[in-house]
C-alpha cells in the first residue's frame, strides 16, 4: 500500500466512488467496431494468458471494454495510483502496486505470480510519467520471463476531449464510436538486455500501427 494519510486515503475512495457512475453511464452510451479480437479469445482458450499492452492515454476506452475480466493492473504507489486502483477494482480490474520509479520489481513479481494462477496482466507501457509513447521494458521482460506473450492494442475515439496531461489522455465523449484494434501477440524468447529492448522498440512500432488502422476503422465508420 502507498504511504497516505487517512485524510488522503479518504479523498481517494471518494473520487473512485464518484467516477465509477459518471464512467459506466458514459460507457452505455458507446459504439464499439473492433478488429482482432480473437487474438485475445485465442489465447485465452489456449490458457495462455496475454500480457496486455497499451499507451497510457488510452486507459479510459480500456476501463470499459475490458471490465468485469479480472485483468491484473500496475498502478503507481501514489496518491493518483490508490483512487485509479480503488476505480479499477469497481471495474472489475486486480491490481499490483509499483511503477518503474518505486516499487517496480515488486509489483513484477506479484504480476508473474498472477499470470501463473491463470489471470490475465496488463501494462500502460508508457507510465506512469511518460515520455508518452516511449514503452518501458516491464511487459516486454515479464514476456520473456514467463513465456506469456505480449499483446498489444489501441482505442480511438470518434469524438473525446482531450487531457492537457503528459499522456494527452483521450477520454470519449457521449455517444462516440470506438474502434478497438488488437494485434497479433508477441512473443519473447528470453530476458537477455539486448533482446528485451529490441522487442521494447518492436512494441512501439507496432503499437503506432495498430493506431493507424483504429484510426481508420472511425475513417470507415463515416463513409
Amino acid at each position: 500500500m502507498p504511504d497516505l494519510t487517512p485524510q488522503q486515503l479518504r479523498k481517494a475512495k471518494a473520487i473512485a466512488a464518484a467516477a465509477y457512475p459518471f464512467i459506466a453511464m458514459l460507457g452505455r452510451t458507446l459504439t464499439w467496431r473492433v478488429e482482432g479480437e480473437h487474438h485475445y479469445t485465442d489465447l485465452m482458450r489456449a490458457g495462455r494468458q496475454p500480457i496486455m499492452a497499451l499507451w497510457h492515454g488510452r486507459i479510459f476506452g480500456s476501463l470499459y471494454y475490458f471490465r468485469g475480466r479480472g485483468i491484473v493492473v500496475i498502478t503507481s504507489q501514489n496518491f493518483d495510483g490508490e483512487w485509479i486502483a480503488r476505480l479499477l477494482i469497481r471495474f472489475g480490474f486486480g491490481t499490483a502496486r509499483g511503477s518503474t520509479s518505486r516499487g517496480a520489481a515488486r509489483a513484477l513479481v506479484q504480476m508473474r505470480r498472477e499470470l501463473a494462477l491463470g489471470k490475465t496482466v496488463g501494462f500502460t507501457i508508457d507510465g506512469p510519467r511518460g515520455p508518452a509513447r516511449v514503452a518501458q521494458p516491464g511487459a516486454v521482460w515479464l514476456a520473456g520471463a514467463t513465456g506469456h506473450p505480449v499483446l498489444p492494442f489501441h482505442i480511438e475515439a470518434s469524438r473525446a476531449w482531450q487531457a492537457s496531461s503528459w499522456d494527452r489522455t483521450q477520454i470519449p465523449k457521449p455517444l462516440a464510436t470506438m474502434s478497438l484494434v488488437i494485434g497479433e501477440p508477441m512473443v519473447v524468447e528470453g530476458t537477455d538486455d539486448a533482446l528485451v529492448e529490441t522487442k521494447t522498440r518492436e512494441l512501439e512500432r507496432i503499437l503506432a500501427g495498430l493506431e493507424v488502422r483504429a484510426k481508420q476503422l472511425l475513417s470507415e465508420k463515416k463513409t
